[in-house]
């Protein structure tokens, strides 16, 4: 399980990957989850933050698409300011949004990466898309039942990637209760 759900990077931020990380990795578009990675759920638009990450990716060249879980108002409100191609119910971990994104894109698998937040969603659609994945903290988790599930399968696969990576685990990836 380990292997499938694996992120190959992980970020405290999204704004921590950098124009200078991507190229290094030869990342040339980045197919990216919305909710909790980039914004809370309750954000209908990108804060200033987001708008200028995106530039920077801009002026960086890198392509982008949003590929998200969420209905069309959510991710077209979203969009209106930062203006990229988007993807809504892309029933992920379903890859078919995500080729669409690349082809229209024009960009291989071999220079993509997909962040997100979740594994059994983002990191899982990475894998089977067979690009590189970039994994952040969710911004405010929901506290469902199925996320609190989603989240338990997913601690003990995040305890070992840090492990391997020689990387500090702080409370909440341990395990620990969000406040």
């Amino acid at each position: 399980m380990y292997s499938y759900l694996a992120p190959d990077y992980y970020f405290e931020h999204y704004y921590d990957i950098t124009a200078d990380f991507l190229a290094e990795k030869n990342i040339e578009c980045l197919l990216i989850d919305i909710d909790n990675t980039l914004a809370p759920y309750e954000q209908e638009e990108p804060d200033e933050m987001i708008v200028e990450w995106f530039e920077m990716l801009k002026n960086a060249n890198v392509k982008v698409a949003l590929i998200s879980n969420n209905n069309e108002e959510r991710v077209t409100k979203f969009i209106a300011k930062i203006r990229v191609l988007a993807y809504f119910d892309a029933h992920k971990p379903s890859i078919e949004f995500y080729v669409s994104a690349m082809r229209q894109l024009k960009v291989p698998r071999c220079r993509t990466a997909v962040l997100g937040d979740q594994l059994l969603t983002d990191a899982w659609s990475g894998r089977r898309l067979g690009v590189r994945v970039i994994i952040v903290p969710p911004i405010k988790d929901k506290l469902t039942p199925l996320f609190r599930v989603k989240r338990a399968i997913e601690k003990p696969i995040m305890k070992r990637f840090f492990k391997k990576n020689n990387l500090a685990l702080n409370n909440e990836e341990a395990g620990g209760e969000e406040e």
